[in-house]
């Protein structure tokens, strides 16, 4: 799997052949077809395990939180810094959903839906009256995750992008877009943003 991830993200997905992927590996193809039926099932694979790293990252950040305004931070933050500490797969992912196609022309992985446990947190936290009321849970819960799902490609482009940054500043922005009246956000863009 982290030859696949290594050689995707650096060969580009059409690129990175089984043979490819099983010389990173210092394996042979055969080895790899073993436990995979062909490169789509080890693509399957991968994708599901990203699946499970990434929510098992986030899950216990975003829990940790007593407040709506916090998870919601902690939500945007552990994301960025998922991609920060997990680039070669991510940038891996990204080239994954963009390129990879079944027998059949079709996307080989479904491409995620919206948030709905996001757009459900919101709207638990607008019944709490922690959020304001005026916006839907489904629009914003999509916002929040196109800006963040706009990061891997720029940070496929630019190794450098600082996501630290884009996180607080991602966050910021949010916090201020869901803040109920009166109950004016108090870190949008902490000290240094």
């Amino acid at each position: 799997m982290t030859a696949a991830i290594d050689t995707i993200a650096e060969l580009g997905y059409a690129r990175a052949s089984l043979a490819r992927i099983a010389e990173t590996a210092g394996t042979s193809k055969s080895v790899i077809l073993y436990h995979f039926s062909g490169k789509d099932d080890l693509i399957r694979e991968l994708v599901a395990g990203l699946a499970g790293r990434a929510g098992e990252y986030l899950r216990p950040r975003v829990d940790a939180q007593p407040t709506g305004a916090g998870m919601l931070r902690a939500y945007i933050e552990a994301n960025l810094a998922f991609m920060g500490e997990n680039r070669a797969l991510v940038v891996a992912a990204v080239e994954i959903a963009l390129n990879a196609r079944g027998a059949d022309g079709r996307p080989l992985i479904d491409q995620p839906g919206p948030d709905t446990a996001l757009a459900e947190l919101l709207a638990h936290f607008q019944g709490t009256g922690e959020f304001r009321a005026g916006f839907d849970p489904l629009a914003m819960a999509m916002a929040i995750r196109a800006a963040i799902d706009a990061a891997p490609a720029r940070l496929a482009r630019e190794p450098g992008f600082d996501l630290v940054h884009y996180a607080r500043e991602l966050a910021g922005i949010f916090e201020l877009a869901t803040s109920a009246p009166g109950l004016a956000p108090t870190s949008c863009f902490p000290a240094g943003s």
